[in-house]
């Protein structure tokens, strides 16, 4: 890459001279360029503030203003550029003035080609010189930053910083918060895009936030209100919004921590987010985020089945749901098989185990029950995957949903294979379905594989059988619900919503509304 030049102004008021200072040297060669010239004082001023050229050639002589009086009043305003003092006079006080007022050299006329060659090259050194030294120095103050941050973020920091610290590092808002980013379709933070990109607010000097990598992950450190403000909006478009294939936000997923006003605070939410990046193999189909808001239902989860004495699973915990799944599926169950799949990614959401401990349960489940139908119907030809397949599809998946999923079509596929069902009390089905997980994160796109129809198909059904939409029958159960527990006057408003099955409130606020015609607290009043 060709390396840039430096610029060059010149400022004299004969024209002839002017043209002769362009071409008594090789200013290429030397590593400059012209960038402008001014035949007068006031001209000449108004260049250089504007230019800010790396060096000037100024003759002391200029019309309407003294061309050292030019060069301090360009020191005055901010000018940092070298510059060389030309004059037809060889008295010192000349010299004097210019070196008071910040001049780099001061020749006097005629000017001796070997002797401007010679001033210009140690100019140009000494430009080199003071870039490399400031690049140097950026770089040890962004190390440093950079490692006072990791420490801010991990809690590793031994000292606290000083108010002055704060200062220097931006650190002085009132409201901090950790956003960590990956790419959806895979484990991996190397998205197509980031969420700082996406944030979309000015941030001068890093004042909005910090874009930095800590231990292999994606991270933005949100800095006052302002950027909390862009993260609950960027929340609320995943939230209402079909993201479509090609949009940005589909091609990330993000964990957030809680906010914290103290900086010494800062790694409580970079916990919280980590924490919940490990549970993002238990998130729902098409879900894009997971906040701290969601830390107490896991918790809660965990704590409930740690009093119960089971963290863990069971030796006979596979045996026992794969019996119960085979005698389902012969039996042409279908409710109870999607109720039983239920059960078992209710119970993989709960253990203590790791998620390549859960994969290898639910194979072992898998495996365990196409063993037994395979018993049961010998003589049938069932289109089972191979072992070696299952397992391999199973282990490499991100998603629990995606097991499970997988596990419904193979179950759906041995009743089409060992019978003939009657279809007629599939909506039905789907209702009972409805009606009792309207709570949970349920979407058409969820459902419809369980039961063994695409989405599109028994959307059509669900609209033409029930009179409404899927998405507006659950709207009025979980409406229905949300003033039932309104009217009990036991809950928060926010409380509520998250009970009925919004995430967000807001969202929440807005449904509501629309159905009933007045808040939820109007409601309540």
């Amino acid at each position: 890459m060709q390396e840039e030049k430096e610029t060059l102004f010149i400022a004299d008021d004969e024209a002839s001279i002017r043209e002769g200072l362009k071409v008594i040297v090789d200013w290429d060669q030397l590593g400059f360029r012209l960038c402008g010239e001014a035949a007068n004082g006031d001209d000449a001023l108004s260049k250089i503030l504007a230019l800010r050229p790396s060096l000037v050639l100024l003759d002391v002589k200029m019309p309407g203003m003294h061309g050292t009086e030019i060069i301090r009043r360009a020191r005055e305003a901010g000018f940092m550029g070298k510059c060389i003092i030309l004059s037809g006079y060889s008295d010192f006080k000349y010299a004097q003035e210019a070196i008071k007022s910040g001049v780099s050299y001061y020749l006097t006329k005629p000017l001796d080609e070997e002797e401007l060659y010679q001033v210009v090259s140690e100019i140009k050194e000494l430009i080199d010189h003071e870039k490399q030294q400031s690049s140097h120095i950026v770089d040890l103050k962004n190390k440093a930053k950079n490692m006072i941050l990791y420490e801010l973020i991990t809690g590793t920091i031994s000292t606290p910083l000083s108010e002055a610290d704060k200062e220097h590092y931006h650190l002085t808002t009132d409201v901090y918060q950790i956003v960590i980013c990956e790419d959806f379709h895979t484990r991996s933070a190397v998205a197509p895009y980031t969420f700082a990109e996406l944030l979309k607010v000015t941030n001068k000097e890093n004042n909005t936030f910090e874009h930095l990598e800590v231990d292999n992950k994606d991270m933005v450190l949100l800095k006052g209100s302002h950027g909390q403000y862009r993260l609950m909006d960027f929340l609320e478009h995943l939230e209402e919004q079909p993201l479509q294939s090609g949009s940005p936000m589909a091609s990330m997923f993000l964990t957030y921590g809680r906010p914290v006003t103290s900086v010494e605070d800062i790694h409580l939410s970079y916990e919280d987010a980590l924490a919940l990046l490990n549970r993002r193999f238990f998130c729902a189909q098409e879900q894009h985020a997971l906040g701290y808001e969601n830390l107490p239902g896991i918790i809660r989860k965990i704590t409930d089945i740690s009093q119960s004495g089971s963290l863990t699973f069971g030796e006979d915990t596979a045996f026992d749901f794969a019996n119960r799944i085979a005698g389902y599926i012969q039996s042409f169950n279908r409710k109870m098989v999607v109720a039983i799949l239920q059960e078992l990614e209710d119970v993989c959401t709960r253990v203590s185990e790791d998620i390549n401990t859960i994969k290898l349960f639910l194979t072992d489940v898998y495996l365990q029950v196409k063993e037994k139908i395979n018993s049961t119907y010998t003589s049938a030809e069932i289109p089972f995957e191979t072992n070696s397949a299952v397992i391999d599809f199973i282990t490499n998946q991100n998603y629990l949903y995606e097991i499970i999923r997988f596990l419904s079509k193979q179950f759906e596929m041995i009743m089409n294979a060992t019978g003939n069902p009657s279809r007629d009390t599939i909506l039905d089905d789907v209702l009972f379905y409805i009606d009792h997980n309207f709570k949970n994160n349920i979407k058409l796109e969820t459902i419809a594989p369980l039961f063994g129809y695409n989405s599109a198909y028994l959307g059509k059904i669900f609209s033409k059988t029930v009179g409404e939409s899927f998405n507006t029958y659950l709207d009025h159960k979980r409406i229905e619900y949300s003033k039932q527990l309104l009217m009990e006057n036991k809950l928060k408003v926010y409380e509520i919503a998250e009970q009925a099955g919004y995430k967000n409130v807001d969202y929440f606020h807005k449904k509501f509304k629309k159905y009933v015609g007045v808040s939820p607290a109007e409601f309540r009043k």
